[in-house]
């Protein structure tokens, strides 16, 4: 068994959050708003000397840089969220967060998603590849068809349309199935992480 204080508080921490399995209990509301309070007071902690002094204060007071005042007064007006005679005023910032997102997130997207994709998928089939390769491309090839056309509505699902729509939706169940599964796997693989710490690392039960 551990003699580290801070392991045990760890230990005590996580039991509480597995607390919730058996129900909502003060544990539980304790170690959940210790976490969303350390959470949050490190994320001030990391914009202040990460964003704040380096791209704000250091620009304005040292560089003398005056022009930088304009996009922090932008930001600034995400605070008239808290005054409710000014609080219309947070639309202008989300308005240019959101226009710029989409500025630079459009374009990337589509070159980094489906462009690639597309040539991927085009250039899936090729000579000089193995049979189990090329096998496996047909069927990646098929699946991109099948499922592009369950998302065509302008032809009404029928005949051949119909059966190249159903083999779409069993391309998605697997892909949503093995999603979930992905999924699945991550939070036992964090279960299985806590159990080790608290059985190795506190108890010392496990070598």
């Amino acid at each position: 068994m551990s003699h580290n204080p801070w392991i045990w508080f760890a230990a005590f921490l996580t039991l509480c959050t597995f607390s919730f399995l058996w129900r909502d209990n003060p544990f539980y509301k304790f170690a959940e708003h210790l976490f969303v309070g350390v959470s949050v007071g490190y994320t001030i902690t990391i914009l202040y000397h990460n964003s704040f002094m380096p791209r704000v204060w250091e620009p304005i007071v040292i560089n003398h840089q005056y022009f930088v005042l304009l996009p922090t007064l932008l930001g600034l007006l995400a605070f008239a969220i808290f005054f409710k005679n000014i609080s219309w005023l947070i639309r202008y910032p989300i308005a240019f967060v959101m226009g710029s997102s989409c500025g630079i997130s459009v374009p990337r997207s589509f070159e980094g998603y489906i462009f690639r994709h597309m040539q991927g998928t085009i250039t899936a089939i090729s000579p000089g590849q193995s049979p189990f390769l090329l096998i496996s491309n047909i069927v990646m090839v098929i699946g991109v068809i099948a499922t592009l056309l369950y998302f065509y509505f302008s032809i009404e699902h029928k005949g051949i349309m119909g059966k190249a729509a159903n083999v779409g939706i069993w391309y998605i169940m697997l892909a949503f199935g093995a999603s979930f599964g992905y999924t699945v796997m991550a939070r036992v693989s964090l279960l299985i992480g806590r159990l080790q710490f608290l059985l190795h690392d506190w108890l010392g039960i496990i070598g």
